[in-house]
């Protein structure tokens, strides 16, 4: 099939799958210049960009949201414009209902597009050993977070915060809205001058050293990735606090017997612990805090039993993570003795905080792209791209669960949250 009988095709299965009497504020653009509009007329808030005449048999055979997420990474489309909502027309093609004749008709037609390119960089994960073993969740974790500082620099805010922001107003910076965040932490856990307070899964450090230098504690952070501890190190002695904020390469099952913490803090790890695993983490922390301690855990969980790990994100960025729903955490908590003091949603506020990562990410492609590769770029756009759309559409969201250790019944905790709020930045 020649380029020009390509498009036709191609213009046509567009017609089928795109219908003019239906909805649609986007355009597409075919590798011959040729293009279907918008169907107000109005101006595109995206444009779907076809590569060459064998795009749509990449993107849609097999029909699954791995190979439409490869064709994208891979270079077959891209999206100029506001990429979350190509998401959204995803669920729109995944809801119409299509009667077995019609899905054969639109899967030959798609099969007699031209063969598109198939050289493929090497990027999936490929972690070995069983599944969360400490060997295999380095590995995972590592494929994920042992990239270029700078990378990262490209979308986060200036500390490196990488978990949700707190905003008051949407439009508020992100800057500020990560300060805010590590804030209401650390008056969640009601730190103290002179207490022991352990980070599992500390990142580049900004919490341990925030709650040092605000709050008067001392911090010990653990993370599985060397590049993460390095900057982290790197700016607690900047800051004066190496002597209060102790940063180690270490899985949480690893800690000494006899550390023991006055609170304890996670943010944005739990959700590579595993559900089998989930009462064992909880066990480990439990043993860790002192009676009447207190233990925030900050995490994604997923909508309900039906709402699975995308097998996008878990091969291209997220090996192994697992996101298990609300009640589920709640329950292994409270069987390795915790009593449930607070539970608090942050749902909007991760999906603004997405919004701005990938405006940010866009914004500094060159510099993303320079430091992990053009391909990192792609797959980091889509998958933050489409977590925006899960958060906003309530597929997923993120909780802050306080959880205390009673002595004797006695947990240490005031009566009101109101010192939460009195104090707030």
């Amino acid at each position: 099939m020649d380029d020009t009988a390509a498009a036709a095709l191609t213009r046509d299965l567009l017609g089928d799958l795109l219908p003019d009497d239906e909805p649609r504020d986007f355009a597409v653009r075919l590798w011959d210049g040729s293009s279907l509009e918008p169907a107000s007329g109005s101006a595109a808030r995206f444009t779907i960009v076809l590569a060459h005449p064998g795009a749509l048999k990449a993107m849609f055979v097999p029909p699954t949201e791995l190979a439409l997420g490869e064709a994208f990474v891979h270079g077959d489309f891209d999206v100029e414009g506001d990429l979350e909502g190509v998401f959204g027309l995803a669920d729109r093609l995944r809801g119409r209902e299509r009667g077995v004749l019609e899905r054969a008709r639109l899967a030959t037609r798609l099969l007699a597009l031209p063969v598109p390119p198939r050289e493929r960089a090497a990027a999936a994960a490929q972690p070995h050993g069983p599944l969360h073993s400490p060997e295999r969740d380095r590995e995972a974790v590592t494929y994920h977070y042992d990239r270029s500082p700078d990378f990262f620099a490209a979308f986060l805010d200036r500390r490196l915060v990488y978990s949700c922001a707190y905003f008051e107003e949407a439009d508020d910076e992100l800057d500020d809205a990560q300060e805010r965040k590590l804030d209401l932490l650390c008056r969640k856990l009601r730190l103290r001058p002179g207490e022991r307070l352990l980070d599992v899964g500390c990142g580049f450090g900004a919490l341990v050293l925030h709650a040092a230098e605000r709050y008067g504690v001392e911090a010990h952070g653990i993370t599985l990735s060397e590049p993460q501890a390095e900057v982290a190190r790197e700016r607690a002695a900047a800051a004066g606090l190496d002597d209060r904020c102790r940063i180690e390469v270490r899985d949480y099952r690893e800690l000494e017997d006899d550390e023991r913490y006055d609170k304890i803090v996670s943010v944005g790890m739990f959700e590579h612990v595993g559900e089998a695993l989930l009462p064992d983490y909880f066990a480990v922390a439990y043993r860790r805090l002192r009676p009447r301690g207190v233990f925030l855990n900050h995490g994604i969980a997923r909508a309900g039993p039906a709402a699975e790990t995308s097998p996008f994100v878990r091969r291209y960025v997220f090996p192994d993570g697992e996101l298990v729903p609300l009640p589920v955490t709640l329950a292994a908590a409270e069987g390795a003795g915790f009593e449930i003091r607070d539970v608090e949603s942050l749902r909007e506020h991760y999906a603004l905080t997405l919004r701005h990562w990938v405006a940010r990410l866009e914004t500094n492609r060159d510099a993303a792209a320079a430091a992990a590769g053009e391909l990192a770029y792609r797959v980091w756009r889509l998958y933050l791209s489409g977590s925006a759309h899960a958060f906003a559409t309530g597929r997923l969201g993120v909780f802050q669960t306080l959880l205390a250790k009673p002595d004797h019944g006695e947990a240490g905790l005031p009566l009101t949250r109101a010192d939460w709020y009195a104090g707030a930045r």
